[in-house]
């Protein structure tokens, strides 16, 4: 929690000269683990859906916090925002300039800290164990999941997110998770072939032939539902 509330004041311009890398001291040592970087993106879903409905919820927001902790060389910390930003779905798939952004400093990112992080990246934003974490946010945030029609986002009215359609929910998160992955094969410019070749196997629930297509005619944004 106290990692998540630095995280948050990293994010405001009112903090952005009030940080200092002896704040994450503690922060940075959990983070370098596994499940330190699990518990803390668990951590994030229940701030932003239950208790700070404006916690990094804007890619402007997510790049200060990026930047503003690899200052003090917080990297531990600065990679948690960015898992973040690729598996709340806070980011409109929509908003060019905004994922551009997100994309710019993850990129950033991976070529300072070294490419083997990619696997991290790629193993949080297919997580199943995240999967019903994702689910309840979007759902409390949104009062159902939002679904895109055209660049607007539609909001699905509470009685249509009866339990009847969460299956078809949980459905379209795995649909998102394989549009993620999409992205992320394009951004750093691998295909499934060699991105399994240098980082393994990725774990995620797709349906047959999801990745058939080549990321380089890849014309259409997917959102999350």
């Amino acid at each position: 929690m106290t990692a998540v509330i630095l995280i948050g004041f990293a994010s405001s311009d009112l903090w952005r000269n009030h940080l200092r890398r002896s704040n994450f001291i503690s922060c940075e040592e959990i983070l370098s683990t596994e499940e330190g970087r699990s518990a803390a993106l668990s951590c994030m879903f229940h701030t932003a859906a239950y208790s700070w409905s404006e916690f990094l919820d804007t890619p402007t927001k997510i790049t200060a916090a990026i930047r503003r902790l690899e200052e003090p060389q917080c990297s531990n910390t600065a990679e948690v925002v960015i898992l973040w930003a690729w598996t709340s779905g806070v980011a409109n798939t929509a908003d060019r300039d905004g994922w551009g952004l997100i994309e710019g400093d993850t990129v950033n990112f991976y070529q300072t800290h070294g490419m083997r992080h990619l696997a991290a990246l790629l193993r949080h934003t297919t997580d199943l164990g995240l999967g019903d974490l994702q689910m309840e946010f979007l759902l409390t945030r949104y009062r159902g999941p939002p679904c895109r029609v055209g660049s607007v986002r539609r909001l699905i009215s509470v009685k249509e997110a009866s339990n009847e359609y969460l299956s078809e929910y949980l459905t379209d998160l795995r649909i998102a998770w394989v549009c993620q992955v999409k992205r992320l094969y394009h951004l750093f410019e691998y295909d499934p072939a060699t991105w399994k070749e240098e980082f393994g196997t990725v774990e995620v629930e797709e349906e047959p032939g999801q990745f058939a297509m080549p990321v380089q005619s890849m014309e259409w944004v997917c959102d999350y539902p």
